[in-house]
């Protein structure tokens, strides 16, 4: 179960995993996609998270509040998916972010809100929440997460120099690198980091300029009418976090109403305009990664996939052929919700969930609360996948 940082649905999707040959420590994974099912959040909701957000003030009564509505909602999604979808074995909820804690380059902790309690009560299936807390323990960004997925499924099987991307409220990239060391049998490390704002800023800027009437810059349509303001992407491409090496994560702490602010303060600028340079200013962040990792091909994902606009300037910046992970047998919009349910497979065998050379750790993720039943975990797994094949 995914709700990412644009909060503006509950995706779930179901899989099956199983190692082949039946062996619990064969080298590739199998994932059978079930089935998916998405739940657009009430505006009422919507509105009560983008509250709790920086720079607002809030209260631990509406922190409180706020947490049991999620657990709430996630549960009678999970119930609804299990309805149509059938019986599962484990639910894995990533809850609703509300503040990613960074402060010079580290990630200190992290708040997720959505109690899993709601969701074991009622669908009796056991459930894995805080998948980020743990790597964050460990030193670990805890985020980009999708570079495990991205290293199994994107990345491994050929010699194509790919990157990975994800376009949410924040895009991130996942990439494969010679490894410096040595250490790796494949002579490769995977890469994986925050870009900076995909739609954060954009759905920001539209919703204060149109009093919420529109949430995001629908089509791309404002965008495309709009004129890209030089001096404003300028500003814009001067953030210092561009500029930090990986790995590193970032997000709508950093990213805000305040930021934007400032950034536009005192400068003259239509909303069309202003959405056409923050659209230009994602497509360029993606077209220097391209570069400095001299990619050939870009997978994309994510709801930014939905934006022709914003596709057609990171095809023209980047240069580079662009193709949906559709290609790889993963809807572009589930990505990050199989994505949880690979995480899931992987801590239930007591196999990582992150790579040391993408969050900075390789850790166990998620914590536990029991179904109807006792958590009984099997033996773990002595070997970690090396790719992942999506099969019918």
């Amino acid at each position: 179960m995914m709700s990412g940082t644009s909060f503006d649905a509950v995706d779930v999707a179901v899989a099956e995993f199983e190692r082949d040959g039946f062996e619990r420590d064969g080298p590739v994974l199998a994932c059978r996609p079930v089935g998916m099912v998405s739940v657009p959040l009430e505006p009422g909701l919507r509105s009560a998270i983008a509250g709790l957000l920086p720079p607002h003030p809030t209260d631990i009564a509406t922190v409180c509040r706020l947490d049991t509505e999620l657990g709430q909602l996630f549960a009678r999604v999970a119930g609804q998916a299990i309805a149509e979808l059938g019986p599962v074995d484990l639910v894995v909820s990533h809850g609703q972010t509300v503040f990613h804690w960074v402060e010079d380059r580290e990630a200190l902790g992290t708040l997720q809100l959505g109690n899993p309690a709601w969701i074991a009560e009622a669908t009796g299936a056991a459930v894995l929440s805080d998948v980020r807390t743990r790597d964050i323990s460990r030193g670990g960004q805890g985020a980009p997460l999708a570079a495990i997925l991205d290293a199994l499924l994107v990345l491994s099987g050929d010699d194509v120099r790919r990157g990975s991307l994800n376009l949410g409220g924040i895009a991130n990239i996942t990439v494969s690198e010679p490894d410096p060391n040595g250490s790796g049998a494949s002579g490769r490390e995977v890469i994986a980091y925050d870009l900076g704002p995909a739609s954060a800023l954009l759905d920001l800027a539209v919703s204060q300029a149109t009093g919420g009437a529109e949430r995001m810059d629908t089509d791309g349509a404002r965008a495309a009418r709009g004129r890209v303001q030089t001096s404003l992407l300028e500003k814009l491409l001067s953030e210092p976090y561009y500029r930090l090496a990986p790995p590193k994560s970032t997000g709508k702490e950093l990213f805000d109403a305040l930021y934007l602010s400032r950034m536009v303060a005192e400068l003259p600028i239509s909303l069309d305009d202003l959405a056409a340079t923050l659209t230009e200013l994602t497509a360029l962040l993606v077209a220097a990664a391209c570069s400095r990792h001299r990619l050939t091909e870009l997978v994309v994902a994510g709801g930014g996939i939905r934006n022709p606009t914003l596709m057609a300037r990171i095809a023209v910046n980047a240069a580079v052929p662009v193709r949906p992970i559709d290609d790889f047998g993963l809807p572009a919009q589930a990505k990050e919700a199989y994505l949880m349910a690979l995480i899931g497979y992987l801590s239930w065998n007591g196999l990582p969930g992150t790579l040391s050379s993408a969050t900075g750790a390789s850790s166990l993720l998620g914590s536990f609360t029991p179904g109807r039943q006792p958590l009984r975990l099997p033996e773990p797994a002595t070997s970690m996948p090396e790719r992942m094949v999506i099969v019918s």
